[in-house]
């Protein structure tokens, strides 16, 4: 049946109507979204609207349909930069990211990159079913593995807190090419994000550095870099 807003819903034992949780899938193997779609459909409380493999083929369908949760699976090394992406794109999405390996090197750039959840390979339909339903209610979901990495990552943080510790995976990738002397068209065009998505991540990079103007904030990170360029050049 359908809600008053059009949104799906269903009642159990004659209960009152439940709203369906609406989840778009992202994954690049035709089996493994193929496989993620036939697995949630099985799931009284959640519904799939749409499933793409790539996130520029899906973020049109996203933006315009809305999901409660958008479920990425996608190859380890294209994973982060996916769920960047999305959150630029679509601000307030939430990520849940399958078949992450539970290493300080997979987890921390997805949590960076704005990720709700990360779930490993071996998750069962159980818990794949609670941690969408606890990310589309607006929490967070780890396991303690997870928890503890991201723990320790804040802790670090925390002890190297200086303004430049502070900017996201994106902002330091901007900044990067701000110092390589790119225009925020220029960035726009190069990230394939919106002008204004540049615009207010140049804006947060000020603020964070506490400076007024982007060459500043340039010549702050090679600063603290040496002689190296703000991405990390030599």
């Amino acid at each position: 049946m359908q809600a008053d807003d059009g949104r799906a819903s269903t009642s159990l034992g004659g209960s009152a109507p439940l709203e369906l949780i609406q989840v778009f899938i992202v994954a690049d193997v035709s089996v493994h979204r193929d496989g993620l779609q036939d697995l949630l459909e099985r799931e009284a409380r959640i519904h799939v609207i749409g499933a793409a493999s790539t996130v520029a083929e899906g973020t049109a369908e996203i933006s315009e349909r809305g999901p409660d949760v958008v479920l990425l699976d996608v190859a380890g090394e294209d994973r982060a930069a996916a769920i960047m992406a999305l959150v630029d794109a679509i601000p307030g999405v939430k990520v849940v990211a399958c078949s992450v390996p539970e290493t300080e090197h997979d987890v921390i750039p997805c949590a960076e990159a704005g990720v709700a959840a990360c779930l490993p390979r071996e998750t069962s339909l159980a818990d794949l079913s609670a941690t969408i339903a606890h990310v589309a209610s607006g929490e967070s979901s780890a396991s303690p593995r997870v928890a503890a990495l991201l723990l320790r990552r804040v802790a670090a943080l925390a002890a190297n807190s200086s303004p430049e510790a502070r900017l996201t995976a994106r902002e330091g990738e901007i900044l990067g090419l701000i110092d390589d002397g790119l225009s925020n068209k220029q960035i726009a065009r190069r990230l394939s994000i919106e002008l204004p998505t540049v615009k207010n991540h140049v804006h947060n990079i000020l603020e964070k550095l506490h400076v007024h103007r982007r060459y500043e904030a340039a010549a702050r990170m090679r600063e603290r870099n040496g002689n190296g360029a703000a991405s990390g050049k030599n």
